[in-house]
């Protein structure tokens, strides 16, 4: 009996990324991509109309992110598997991401990326954790202290030295929302001046330093 394929959806805001992993796998003849996504909200979409076995997600993008894409999919439909595939290697991010119900959380940056093997593992009900961020710590405790993955997302772009205008630019949100999460991230830390708040994120490894 012939297997099924397995039917991808690939969710990156960046074309050139998506090109690049929809290159990587279309070389296994089992999988197929039946569309790309470049934002949280088009990705629900999507999944509702086509219903693919595995979505190959990243966590940062542009209006919902995809963390809340990936709670929606996967509490609307639990048989869709959701693969994270992100840059972020820090604990917390992990812990969120399968709090959402993601199946997977690979990094992008790993040398010896297998993502035809994770997808076919997260296809067949399997976790799968990237071996960087696949130890206990990553499971438990919140280093988070209570922040949401917006607000690491908010405060990522804090430290990187953008202002409340760049950030609302690359989120699509408005400045005031920016702002918001900015004072609701020092209160959420007690924190006051944003020189103290990027030595703490980078302290406390709340943050990926390029």
């Amino acid at each position: 009996m012939k297997k099924s394929k397995i039917t991808v959806l690939l969710v990156d805001d960046h074309a050139l990324v998506r090109r690049g992993f929809r290159l990587m796998l279309e070389d296994d003849p089992e999988i197929t991509i039946v569309a790309e996504a470049g934002d949280g909200a088009d990705a629900v979409k999507l999944a509702r109309e086509l219903r693919p076995r595995v979505v190959v997600m990243d966590c940062a993008l542009p209006g919902m992110s995809g963390m809340d894409a990936t709670k929606q999919i996967r509490q609307q439909w639990p048989d869709i598997a959701v693969l994270m595939l992100t840059m972020h290697s820090e604990d917390t991010w992990v812990r969120l991401a399968l709090e959402a119900g993601a199946n997977g959380y690979i990094l992008k940056s790993a040398v010896d990326l297998d993502l035809i093997e994770a997808v076919r593992k997260v296809a067949e009900g399997e976790t799968v954790l990237d071996p960087k961020v696949a130890k206990p710590a990553a499971l438990k405790g919140d280093k988070s202290l209570g922040l949401t993955h917006r607000e690491l997302e908010i405060l990522q772009l804090i430290v990187s030295g953008k202002s409340n205008k760049e950030i609302a630019s690359d989120l699509s949100l408005s400045v005031n929302t920016v702002s918001v999460h900015r004072a609701n991230i020092m209160e959420t830390l007690g924190i006051h001046n944003t020189a103290e708040l990027v030595v703490y994120a980078i302290k406390n490894g709340l943050v990926t330093l390029s």
